[in-house]
């Protein structure tokens, strides 16, 4: 396997490791100009039946449909390059990781610290809530599987259990497909997905133990558990953490799913709650600072992992303290309140909806620079509804939080219109014709989708899947 040329293109460099549903080689890509790195993973059913054989191959198309787009929207999720069935076996081509995973990182380095161990798992959060809002379930999060990156120190969730589920289809005793296997690892799965029924929290499980891991060095195997109550007793093998820290754990490592936190947001808000608020960095746009007249103070806050908790009162009274803003802000902000007010009040009464693209629509994936998340940044100023910063960085829900349905809705169609896209409702095509940036080019129907960068797409779907799980919708779908 060493020296050969798989499917003509993939130079096999090194073996990367073997497992019971195939091998995993680093691989150099010969018919790129590059030469690039990847990773493929051979796979290969267990049970050798020409019956499910089609099945499986079928299944196996599917799971790479959905690995390619899990890859193309999120930057900590390998990119799936190509998938191929040849003698019998069943490929992935995926992007090559440069960087040590965790458990790499515990024998090279030692324990992480408190600090280190929120950053990681706040990131590997954003990916998980990413994930299940696909309606997939990773399946084998543990230490082995989460990678941090060279170039930039990011997390990166590796080797989803779904296609290895597909290479467990057998036929049972009564001639029915079936799998045989429970995927994951055992101690860093739950009882319920040993069971074979993994729910959405099983991964926050995982994630859990994946916790007590970077801060005591011992596997779930390594630690005892309470023979009444199933729960794993961990806290005396970790140094000082807080004990906010240690609710978090515990409540995500709960033995009955109806005890951990119900989503990945749940666990992460529980996180933030241990971290004080700065101010993200948003962009300045020349242009459309010069459309409006008024300047206020960024209130949407991105969370400092590294920092000691601070209560709301505690941060009123450091808001209080700041000073008064300068006399030309204040009128600016009361003109700009009036200009959306006048907007508000002459908005046409019959309101035609828009079209698929200016609600839930998301354009086909295309390779791009993948945003960085949770980056914490300096506190600055942005105009009134100016949304540039959604070419940027990701929106979160800290960032949509008191917004209404009006302004939502200016919020995720501005992406389109900064590229210049016309807009069947009147009164959104009314509004951006108001903004000096604003050049239509495109009717809604010949509007390019790949325009939009794979960051400006996330975040048109993130908006829209939040104005409808909020039921905040002012010009429609």
């Amino acid at each position: 396997m060493m020296s050969m040329l798989l499917n003509n293109r993939y130079q096999i460099i090194r073996t990367l490791g073997s497992g019971g549903f195939g091998d995993t080689f680093l691989a150099e890509d010969t018919q790129m100009p590059s030469g690039r790195s990847c990773v493929i993973k051979q796979l290969k059913p267990i049970e050798n039946n020409p019956q499910i054989y089609q099945l499986v191959q079928e299944r196996f198309a599917r799971e790479a449909a959905i690995l390619e787009e899990l890859g193309g929207l999120n930057h900590q999720i390998p990119t799936l390059y190509a998938y191929f069935c040849l003698d019998e076996k069943f490929y992935l081509v995926q992007e090559w990781i440069e960087g040590n995973t965790l458990s790499a990182k515990i024998q090279h380095q030692g324990l992480f610290n408190e600090s280190d161990v929120r950053e990681i798992v706040a990131n590997i959060l954003l990916v998980l809530q990413f994930v299940h809002s696909k309606r997939i379930i990773h399946r084998d999060i543990k230490p082995d599987n989460i990678i941090l990156r060279q170039s930039d120190g990011k997390p990166v969730l590796i080797d989803f259990g779904a296609v290895r589920e597909t290479m467990a289809t057998v036929v049972n005793s009564q001639g029915s497909l079936t799998r045989s296997i429970v995927i994951g690892t055992p101690g860093y799965m739950p009882s319920e997905q040993a069971a074979g029924r993994a729910i959405y929290s099983s991964d926050l499980y995982s994630l859990g133990l994946t916790m007590v891991y970077l801060l005591s060095g011992k596997s779930p195997q390594q630690l005892e558990t309470n023979s009444l109550t199933g729960e794993i007793t961990w806290e005396s093998e970790v140094g000082n953490i807080s004990p906010a820290l240690k609710t978090i754990i515990n409540k995500a490592i709960a033995y009955h799913p109806r005890e951990r936190y119900s989503s990945a947001l749940e666990m992460l808000e529980d996180l933030r709650q241990l971290t004080t608020h700065i101010s993200p960095t948003i962009p300045f746009d020349n242009q459309a600072n010069n459309s409006y007249q008024s300047t206020v103070i960024a209130n949407k806050a991105v969370e400092n992992l590294s920092e000691p908790q601070v209560t709301k009162h505690q941060k009123d009274k450091t808001n209080n303290k700041l000073g008064i803003l300068p006399l030309s802000a204040i009128i600016g902000s009361v003109v700009g309140m009036f200009s959306i007010g006048s907007f508000w009040l002459l908005r046409p009464k019959n309101v035609i909806s828009q079209s698929q693209i200016e609600g839930m629509a998301t354009p086909q994936s295309q390779p791009t620079v993948k945003p960085a998340i949770l980056e914490p940044q300096p506190s600055v100023k942005y105009t009134a509804n100016d949304f540039s910063w959604l070419s940027s960085r990701r929106v979160t829900d800290a960032d949509l939080d008191g917004m209404n349905g009006y302004t939502l809705d200016l919020m995720r169609n501005s992406i389109f219109a900064r590229h210049g896209r016309r807009f069947n409702n009147p009164g959104l095509q009314q509004y951006f014709d108001k903004q000096s940036w604003y050049i239509p080019k495109y009717s809604p129907q010949d509007f390019p989708s790949n325009l939009l960068s794979n960051l400006e797409r996330m975040n048109v779907e993130s908006i829209a899947e939040y104005q409808d799980r909020t039921n905040k919708r002012f010009f429609g779908k």
